[in-house]
């Protein structure tokens, strides 16, 4: 028994040592005939350093999957930091630098130029809109300057670090801003210095062929931002750009390099944790005579694709549209204002945004090369105003008066007010200045003709802490809670005074009470407070994430609908009163000719507001002009708020309206058969 035992353990014992020699004798073969190359290049390496392959961010795409900003290959040419001319040869680094500086200003290629000082007039000044990155250039980590450092302490401070004393002043600030880029991200071994990105390939060719004197000058080959229509929504969109100081403190522990690009505004900023993709790493060894091989030994990934409730070809829709109507407004009466204003457009069903157009606005696609005329341009082409403008909004803030009245039981749809063209309160008087059918006005027709009496009466009796309390409902002077940056505007009440030190006037109640007072209401709040109108009284959340997606579009990771924010509970037979007023306004009132052409009918509400600007140093008088609005009037499916600064009514944004009515029921033969809105097609 035992013989057998100890038998057996000698055959596996010699069964185990032929398996191990087998493998062990295949390794070899493989080490030696198939990878022998491979491993002659690491034995006889004298070095071998880590480097960065920077993962593609992920793609942003509309509700139907057409890609709105992608990936490209490009070459970057990049300071190698294994190989450049040490800090110690500073004369040799300024040669290199301005060298290609030279080549690339005379081929009109943009380079990494960061420095927040210019020559204006002969004099050495900072540039506008560059407080953070002249603040950083101060910092102790950096220049190590007082903070009240003038842009010539600041110049001299570089010229005397980098060694540029020999250089006029506008080769030295140029080579000082590349040389200041590469301190900002530790340029060394190891750490590379992007000089330049999307460089065409016949100047990389040009830069490789010269790589005697080109020492330590790179190319790689990096994912590009790249726009299909840098046209279309670059609000909403929003622009990659440098890493600053401040969000490198924050960023750091997440991984993030001083070197890295991150979003700087709209989607790019609001959605960066998804958009980042994970940088992959290539190893580089290089022999005793200076050859070098690389290795790819972590993939990048790129990061995940966003995926917008925004329809690009309504969104193009609404841009041009708005642009029209501003400009034909502006050429019939000579408007001294600066052409401007905002629409947006919701999705009755979920408030997800199907476009927000604003205007003045930009081709994002060349930002880069524009970008100081663009901070300077009349009309702020950079200004979200569909988000970030407040306006007193006029009379479409009367609706809001007749739900307030209606649910408390102070009006019913017989109620009326005597109009003789003016009110009186207080012994003050104020015109109405509409014609009305009769003197005797209901709700129905004063908001059809826009009554100021009906609506002061009424106002009064109301009271400002019940009119404010349907206005909260309505989400009126109060941020959406979408995703990207808004203001949250006024909701003038005696507490608001109150927090500015001031009394609370009685006449400040019938003010409100028809779109004047202190309130500001931006334009995407305006279309979501027609949307509660519309929709049966939900107030949800404006969105304009539709779903984020995996990179390869196999995965959803964020599925965001619908979010109810409110359900203000104002009965369908109020709602039915107020909509029935605001379809006069589209079919037999002041809109009417603009929408008598269109399939469906259009409800809605004109106002018109005014305000004090500054111009040309004097302080000016202006009308806006506004629209609120949705269709088809049977079974809204969009909600809709235009606003036209300048114009002296809203019935002048009409166009506007109508056009995107128009586009929207025109992607189906029959309104009963429209897709549904944000459908995903990979």
């Amino acid at each position: 028994m035992n013989e057998r035992i100890s038998r057996a353990r000698q055959v596996a014992v010699a069964v185990i040592t032929v398996f191990f020699a087998a493998v062990l004798i295949g390794d070899l073969v493989k080490i030696q005939i198939f990878e022998k190359d491979k491993y002659e290049a690491l034995v006889s390496s004298v070095s071998s350093r880590t480097a960065v392959i920077p993962a593609a961010r992920g793609e942003i795409l509309d509700c139907n999957g057409n890609k709105l900003v992608y990936n490209e290959q490009g070459y970057a040419v990049v300071f190698d930091g294994s190989f450049f001319p040490g800090s110690s040869e500073s004369g040799r680094r300024n040669e290199i630098i301005l060298s290609l500086i030279k080549l690339f200003d005379r081929k009109k290629i943009e380079w990494e130029d960061i420095l927040p000082i210019e020559v204006k007039k002969g004099e050495l000044v900072f540039k506008e809109e560059s407080e953070a990155v002249i603040k950083e250039m101060k910092s102790r980590d950096m220049l190590n300057l007082n903070e009240y450092a003038t842009a010539q302490n600041c110049y001299d401070a570089l010229v005397k670090a980098f060694s540029l004393e020999d250089y006029p002043m506008g080769e030295a600030l140029k080579i000082a801003s590349v040389r200041y880029g590469m301190m900002r991200v530790g340029f060394g071994v190891g750490v590379t210095y992007t000089f330049a990105k999307d460089v065409p390939e016949e100047t990389v060719s040009a830069i490789m062929e010269n790589s005697t004197f080109y020492q330590g000058v790179d190319n790689r080959i990096v994912p590009v931002r790249t726009y299909t229509d840098g046209t279309v929504a670059p609000h909403i969109l929003g622009m990659t750009g440098a890493m600053d100081a401040e969000s490198y403190k924050q960023l750091k522990p997440k991984g993030y390099r001083m070197s890295d690009d991150i979003g700087k505004s709209g989607m790019e900023l609001a959605m960066e944790e998804y958009l980042r993709g994970k940088d992959g790493e290539m190893t580089i060894y290089t022999d005793d005579k200076g050859n070098r091989t690389a290795e790819i030994t972590k993939e990048p990934e790129q990061g995940n694709a966003i995926v917008l409730t925004i329809d690009s070809g309504l969104q193009k829709v609404a841009q041009d549209s708005l642009k029209s109507a501003l400009e034909s407004y502006a050429g019939k009466i000579g408007n001294r204002v600066p052409n401007a204003g905002a629409v947006v457009v919701l999705s009755c069903k979920d408030a997800s945004v199907l476009a927000s157009a604003t205007y003045p606005t930009y081709d994002i696609s060349t930002y880069a090369e524009n970008a100081a005329k663009l901070n300077s341009a009349t009309g702020s082409p950079l200004w979200n105003r569909a988000l970030m403008s407040a306006y007193a909004c006029g009379s479409t803030a009367k609706p809001s008066v007749a739900i307030a009245a209606l649910e408390e039981g102070i009006i019913d749809e017989k109620f009326t007010v005597y109009c003789s063209g003016s009110y009186t309160y207080l012994g003050q008087k104020f015109k109405c200045e509409q014609a009305h059918a009769s003197a005797f006005v209901d709700v129905i027709h004063a908001i059809d003709e826009s009554c100021n009496t009906f609506f002061m009466e009424v106002g009064r009796v109301v009271g400002i802490e019940k009119m404010n309390e349907y206005r909260i409902m309505l989400g009126l002077g109060s941020k959406t809670g979408c995703e990207l940056p808004e203001v949250a505007g006024i909701l003038d009440s005696p507490e608001y005074r109150a927090s500015l030190n001031q009394e609370w006037l009685p006449g400040y109640t019938i003010q409100s009470a028809i779109g004047q007072a202190g309130n500001l209401f931006t334009p995407i709040q305006l279309a979501n407070y027609v949307n509660v109108i519309a929709n049966g009284g939900t107030r949800y959340r404006p969105h304009f994430i539709k779903s984020i997606k995996t990179a390869d579009y196999s995965q959803t990771v964020l599925e965001n609908g619908a979010q109810v924010m409110c359900e203000t509970g104002i009965t369908e037979e109020t709602l039915d009163i107020v909509k029935r007023g605001m379809l006069r306004v589209g079919t037999v009132g002041y809109c009417a000719p603009y929408f008598d052409e269109l399939p469906v009918k259009v409800a809605c509400k004109t106002g018109t507001s005014q305000e004090y600007r500054k111009m040309n140093g004097y302080s000016v008088k202006i009308n806006n002009g506004f629209l609120i609005a949705f269709a088809p009037y049977d079974d809204p499916q969009i909600a809709i708020a235009a606003v036209g600064e300048g114009m002296i009514s809203g019935k002048y944004v009409a166009p506007v309206i109508a056009d995107i009515v128009e586009y929207y029921c025109g992607m189906s033969d029959t309104i009963d058969t429209l897709p549904a809105q944000g459908e995903f097609i990979p």
